[in-house]
């Protein structure tokens, strides 16, 4: 298979950071789009208007939910068959799945401006965040192809050996977000309807770059016929379910947060959830950048059953993650005042809430890296099942368990705490799947 050195190379940590690093570069730069706009919304419009964001989080969640079941699931059965020796039909999957993304693009467009306005007006929300609300999410919707378009290109430039190309995509498209949310907000008062176009306009980057790599022949990954395979599909669906379960899952408990929060705080409540979950994404954003980056490696080595290989990857992540997650729990609770600081005064009622809940959340950092990982992991395995479980458990049976027993019994610190008790028990049945198919996939 041509161009397949980096899968040949022995599996050292100095090989698998110079294959990850570049994934985990761009998955900040990622999460960077939407704490930019949270930064600029927060100081230039106001607390009230960050709480919109968050409040319109839930629907940006469904939205891209099936791309990134497509991109996730897509990218390792792709893989899988590159790994088989199966390049050209691997190249007609890649651009009929390509297709079918722009067609649900269009299609979640549409349906996301038809359920707008219902969706807020059922909140019992401020005449004010509610105008927010609905003025953000119709101006991001007019994105929703391109948006659906960057997930896929950013996992297919990983697995087409342009991770590096894939970097600077992002980096480029954070530093547009950046530069037109001060033009759009602070030099042409646009409003957070501006805000949501800079964010569209950044993600669009990463689009129009794949567009261009992958119609080119010398990608390893390009264009070509498509041939509509059903099996592909219900394969990709299949294995990428998880990752759909994820956003899925996401949208739904930013929601009960924030209907938590409305119920014991008010909106204020909901500013400071928006910045606790800011913290938590960064973080995150480095163990999913981690996860993306190796998993094609993971997708290549059970292709070519090469367990030795395999074995190893998965050892050395094991201590990677493990030494990011120490890491990053001792930065966010050294840093917590400064860090929501940027985006409340310490005279704003939303700055006390959001340090006391960043302190008590903190403590999740502790299991997230491992949670992703292993649900990655298996998805790159191609066993969507597992993989569907573990993030399903964790990002919604774990977590509606925790948020509906510790507020009853503790308040505004039960909702704080739901999130480090529903990592724990995601993390204990992590544990135990990895423990049950480790002789079958041999790592």
């Amino acid at each position: 298979m041509e161009d397949q050195n980096v899968y040949l190379k022995p599996v050292t940590l100095k090989n698998i950071l110079r294959f990850a690093i570049p994934t985990i570069a761009m998955t900040v730069f990622m999460s960077f789009y939407t704490m930019v706009d949270g930064l600029f919304v927060s100081n230039l419009i106001g607390t009230d208007a960050l709480s919109a964001i968050n409040l319109t989080a839930p629907v940006i969640q469904l939205v891209t939910a099936v791309s990134t079941m497509l991109a996730t699931g897509g990218s390792a059965v792709i893989m899988k068959k590159m790994g088989e020796k199966k390049a050209e039909e691997a190249r007609e999957d890649f651009t009929s799945l390509i297709l079918v993304n722009v067609a649900a693009g269009i299609l979640m467009c549409g349906l996301g401006y038809l359920a707008t306005g219902r969706i807020f007006a059922s909140m019992e929300l401020s005449a004010d965040v509610e105008g927010y609300c609905v003025e953000y999410l119709s101006r991001y919707l007019i994105f929703t192809v391109p948006i659906l378009l960057m997930n896929n290109f950013t996992l297919y430039m990983i697995a087409s050996e342009k991770a590096a190309l894939s970097l600077v995509c992002s980096v480029a498209g954070g530093v547009l977000n950046m530069v037109l949310d001060y033009v759009f907000l602070a030099m042409f008062h646009l409003g957070i309807g501006g805000a949501a176009v800079a964010t569209g306009l950044g993600y669009s980057v990463t689009t129009v770059v794949g567009l261009v790599v992958f119609g080119r022949k010398r990608s390893l990954l390009h264009f070509k016929k498509p041939v509509f395979r059903l099996q592909v599909l219900v394969n990709a669906a299949s294995n990428g379910c998880s990752e759909m379960a994820t956003a899925l899952v996401t949208g739904i408990v930013t929601m009960m947060f924030n209907w938590t929060m409305l119920t014991y705080v008010g909106e204020d409540g909901v500013a400071a959830v928006t910045i606790i979950m800011y913290v938590l994404m960064f973080a995150s954003s480095l163990y999913t950048g981690y996860s993306y980056g190796v998993a094609p490696m993971l997708s290549f080595y059970h292709g070519e059953q090469n367990n030795e290989k395999l074995k190893k990857l998965v050892a050395v992540s094991r201590k990677v993650i493990g030494a990011v997650s120490m890491i990053t729990m001792t930065v966010s609770l050294r840093l917590t005042e400064p860090l929501v600081s940027v985006f409340a005064r310490p005279e704003d009622p939303v700055y006390d809430l959001a340090v006391s809940g960043n302190r008590i959340c903190t403590i999740a950092l502790l299991f997230i890296g491992f949670n992703i990982f292993a649900s990655g992991m298996f998805t790159a395995l191609s066993n969507g099942v597992v993989s569907a479980v573990l993030a399903f458990s964790r990002s919604f049976v774990f977590m509606l368990a925790a948020m509906l027993v510790l507020p009853w019994f503790l308040g505004v610190n039960g909702i704080w705490l739901a999130t480090p008790a529903a990592e724990l028990l995601a993390f204990l049945l992590s544990a135990g799947m990895y423990w049950k198919y480790r002789k079958r996939y041999g790592y």
